[in-house]
């Protein structure tokens, strides 16, 4: 996406894009677990979930695998079919922003016993990137400042005027 973020101007453009890339994986995660699905239909699904994500801001490309050999049992005759679980799926993602991109997975941790998401690599924006991605802070108002030592105080608060 280029132009104006859609974001505060309080973080950094990595930060939005590491915040984008949590987003895109927890809305896979939490959207398509439990679908039923079998052999004949688990790639047509990962190519849907892959289309869904491209949709979004920032996606510059993402892969879906689903494991069939990591679900439950499989049913017999009309129930020949399984449910989409944490196991199976493994999502790699990378998103850019200008020079920023950053790329993430999520996949289950057989040593956790977890679905993680991590982010695997984070780059751009050149030498001292962190410094200078982050927003300028707002100038201060002309006329004299408040010494330091002097404890900061707010307006008193406006009474709202009786009809």
């Amino acid at each position: 996406m280029t132009g104006r973020s859609i974001h505060t101007p309080e973080i950094s453009r990595r930060e939005a894009l590491l915040f984008e890339a949590g987003i895109k994986l927890g809305g896979v995660f939490h959207q398509y677990l439990g679908i039923p699905l079998s052999a004949r239909t688990s790639r047509g699904l990962a190519r849907a979930i892959e289309n869904a994500v491209l949709l979004q801001p920032y996606v510059r490309s993402v892969r879906v695998r689903i494991d069939l050999a990591r679900g439950g049992p499989l049913g017999r005759g009309r129930f020949a079919y399984r449910y989409l679980t944490a196991e199976m799926l493994d999502v790699g993602l990378e998103l850019a922003d200008g020079p920023f991109t950053i790329r993430a997975r999520l996949a289950h941790r057989a040593d956790l016993r977890y679905p993680l998401m991590w982010v695997e690599a984070a780059s751009g924006g050149g030498r001292g990137a962190a410094r200078s991605d982050r927003p300028r802070r707002r100038r201060r108002r002309a006329g004299p400042r408040r010494p330091r030592s002097a404890p900061r105080t707010r307006p008193p608060a406006r009474r709202p005027r009786r009809p």
